[in-house]
């Protein structure tokens, strides 16, 4: 069915436009013999195709272009020969014995346009008579496009100021009068429309009328050049006027596309100056109006205009520019309780963006505004879609303006407006504040600002109600609370007793994130407490100490104790035991000894308890030996409690090469360059004589599993460590040692059981041996001391 309609309209309008070519041939041939009578017989039955009902708005206005060209034509016509004998009045009245009255009005308006040009009458006499007679056509489609033809014609023939059809002191008003007149008759044709045909294909009629309604806005685009309109004259006339037909004519579709010409034509200043006028009509629209979008648009144009120069910025104060515009919303959203939370949302963040740029200064403005939108969103639960997006947009517009977050953080309602966030957008909104953070390079420097801060990003540091990070993608989630841990360390105050403040706050909010939080937020934490601790340290040994600080590395380690061991029970003993030693480091730069032994007990306890992968071990074992090495505090009892268990650890680890390498790093436990008193070269031999058996015994297993020897790289690092302590000057560490060992690798590398040769090895030996020839080359007493060594 529907596509018969198609195909009979196609029809219809390929039989009216051949009609009209048909007719507008002979009236081309009329105009070539000078035969106006005839001419003007054919252009009437040529304009009489438009008087058809059958075409659709699309179709009859190809039609109606077509014809349009044609009485152009027609026009310049009539014009030429206005200068030669015509009479132009005679023509006038010519024209209106044409029998239909459509084919009769668009004559009219042509020989009309001619007359006004002639200025042998005044312009507004013809176009009041123009405008008068076109009340002859009703039907709602033939009637725009009539009138739309009239308003092409006159519009730049209009008796403004500085026109050449200037008349008498009212010349204004009466270009101004006929403009609203035909504006008033198009618009109740066009709603009008809305009413033509069955209920049925109403969806269709109203799709029909969204394709006409430049028809009818164009009329408010030429009252917006008339010259002579100027701001008493809009405000006075022209703006209640066209408020007044928008009201009445009680049309959703008519009353927002105009509301929104309104805005769009006519200049900024004006609306500013009738801010009252214009937005006491919107509370007057129909409920279905999408009000929204239109105050938005004039909130949006009006910011613009207020960025555009500060000079005008006095005007806004001066007519209370933000007092009318909140007023008009909060009425707005009164006449409407069903309108959306999306709807009222994004009138509240057009009239926050407006208040950004014309009062900045006013924070109570601000917070009034973020306060309304929390009234009215109260009472609807967390919200999702369209309206948490408007809300981000919301929040993030203070941020935006203010590259502030100190700034958020004074505006009351700002977390009130969060609490409202779904828990993904909440999450959104708590990255929008840090990178806002990050990008300003905020500094976050009281306890009670942090503490408001974390309050407002709680979406990124623990689990909200329903929460469940399963969901979420893993590489997301590290994304997140890396942001978190990066503000962490931007944490900073001068005074070390706000500055623990500042960590106690963080720890307090930290600590309720759950075991995968955690691991991202607790080390940040740690080393920026570990910077206060030495920054504490520094002022004390400068003189500086106040006794009646509580920011004392006691107390800081006491607390660095008990937040670590939460970690350790998360479980994330390796990352525990890292932290552990840093702060056993830290309590060792303090000369610290009993702090920096429980540091050590509680990292011994995570290793002997918790770390049981076998390469989890080793690089544990690493660290902790590599931190003891420098660690000076302790007494010689401590130190050789701590020395004997990690030796005794490397012992013990599963394989064989494993056990080598974290034996002979142990060696450096017992002879450290820098400090007096720790060089034991008996023990540091005893370590590398207990590496090299353990070689051995690889060696000889990697025999009996593979049927070949393994690499000898085993006994390369050790001879490496023999030279290393012989050249500090290890008296137990012998030539003949080094040379045994030189023996043993060259012997290991010529055996026949090495099936293959091993390139690094080979390199890394090659490489000892050239080390050993430059030692000897240098000459003095390091090189007497190699030359010992023979060349192999």
């Amino acid at each position: 069915m529907m596509s018969d309609g198609v195909e009979d309209e196609e029809k219809w309008l390929t039989a009216g436009i051949a009609g009209l070519q048909q007719n507008a041939f002979y009236m081309h041939r009329a105009l070539d013999s000078n035969n106006i009578k005839d001419a003007l017989k054919y252009s009437a039955q040529m304009l009489s195709e438009l008087r058809t009902s059958r075409l659709s708005p699309h179709k009859y206005y190809e039609l109606y272009m077509r014809a349009f060209d044609e009485l152009r034509k027609l026009e310049i016509f009539f014009k030429e020969e206005s200068k030669r004998s015509c009479s132009i009045i005679e023509l006038y009245e010519l024209v209106q014995h044409a029998g239909n009255i459509l084919p009769r009005l668009y004559l009219l308006c042509t020989v009309g346009s001619v007359y006004i040009r002639s200025k042998e009458a005044p312009a507004k006499d013809i176009l009041k008579d123009l405008v008068e007679m076109c009340r002859g056509i009703q039907h709602p489609l033939r009637g725009l496009f009539l009138r739309s033809y009239l308003s092409q014609v006159s519009r730049d023939k209009l008796p403004d100021i500085g026109s050449e059809y200037e008349g008498d002191e009212n010349t204004v008003m009466d270009a101004v009068e006929f403009v609203l007149q035909n504006f008033t008759e198009m618009n109740k044709l066009w709603v009008r429309m809305q009413h033509q045909g069955p209920a049925r294909e109403k969806e269709k009629r109203e799709k029909e009328r969204n394709e006409l309604r430049d028809l009818v806005g164009k009329n408010l685009h030429v009252l917006s050049q008339i010259e002579g309109i100027d701001l008493e004259l809009y405000r006075d006339t022209v703006l209640p006027r066209i408020l007044e037909q928008v009201v009445n004519c009680k049309d959703d579709l008519a009353q927002y596309y105009l509301m929104d010409c309104i805005i769009q034509v006519f200049p900024d200043e004006y609306h500013l100056q009738t801010l009252e006028t214009l937005l006491g009509a919107c509370p007057q629209l129909q409920p279905s109006v999408d009000i929204k979008t239109v105050l938005s648009g004039l909130m949006e144009r009006l910011s613009n205009y207020a960025a555009s120069s500060i000079e005008v910025l006095p005007e806004f104060v001066q007519v209370e520019a933000f007092a009318k515009l909140n007023n008009a919303i909060g009425q707005v959203i009164e006449a409407q309780p069903d309108m959306p939370v999306f709807g009222a949302v994004t009138l509240y963040s057009s009239l926050l963006t407006f208040t950004l740029h014309v009062h900045p200064d006013r924070l109570d403005y601000v917070d009034q505004i973020l306060g309304a939108c929390v009234s009215k969103i109260a009472g609807k639960g967390k919200l999702e879609g369209k309206a948490t997006k408007q809300i981000v947009a919301l929040l993030s517009a203070p941020l935006e303006k203010y590259n502030d977050i100190d700034t958020a953080l004074k505006l009351s309602n700002y977390p009130l407006v969060m609490e409202y966030l779904d828990d993904s957008t909440n999450k959104v909104m708590s990255n929008v504040i840090i990178q806002s953070i990050m990008k300003n390079k905020t500094h976050i420097s009281t306890a009670e600002k942090v503490g408001a801060l974390f309050e407002l990003i709680k979406g990124l540091i623990k689990d909200l109600d329903g929460d469940d990070n399963d969901e979420m993608d893993e590489e997301d989630f590290k994304e997140e609370q890396n942001s978190v841990a990066r503000l962490i360390q931007m944490l900073y105050n001068s005074d070390p007793q706000e500055m623990l403040k500042i960590i106690c706050m963080v720890k307090k909010h930290i600590m309720t994130g759950g075991p995968k939080r955690l691991p991202f937020t607790i080390p940040p934490l740690i080393y920026n407490a570990l910077k206060l601790v030495r920054r504490v340290q520094s002022q004390d040994e400068n003189g500086s100490e106040d006794e009646t600080s509580s920011a004392t590395p006691k107390k800081i380690f006491q607390m660095l104790n008990q937040t670590i061991e939460v970690l350790s029970m998360v479980p994330a003993p390796d990352l525990a035991l890292r932290l552990y030693l840093e702060c056993a480091e830290a309590a060792n730069d303090c000369d610290l000894e009993p702090v920096a032994y429980e540091f050590f007990t509680q990292a011994y306890i995570l290793y002997e308890e918790e770390i049981s992968d076998s390469k989890a071990q080793v690089t544990a074992l690493y660290l902790i030996i590599g931190t003891l090495q420098r660690m000076h505090t302790f007494g010689v009892e401590n130190r050789d409690t701590l020395t004997h268990k990690a030796t005794g650890y490397s012992a013990k680890l599963l394989k064989k090469p494993d056990q080598c390498r974290a034996v002979y790093a142990c060696s450096h436990l017992f002879w450290v360059d820098d400090q007096d008193g720790i060089k034991d070269g008996e023990r540091v031999l005893l370590c590398l004589k207990r590496a090299l058996r353990i070689a051995n015994a690889a060696q000889q297993m990697a025999n009996v599993t593979k049927g070949s020897g393994g690499s000898v790289m085993l006994f390369i690092e050790i001879l490496n460590k023999y030279l290393y302590f012989f050249e500090k000057g290890n008296t137990q560490i012998s030539v003949a040692s080094i040379q045994g060992l030189i023996e043993l690798v060259t012997s290991e590398m010529q055996s026949d059981s090495r099936s293959t040769s091993d390139p690094a090895a080979d390199a890394f030996f090659a490489s000892t041996i050239r080390y050993i020839q430059s030692q000897k080359d240098k000459g003095g007493a390091t090189g007497d001391k190699f030359q010992a060594i023979k060349d192999v």
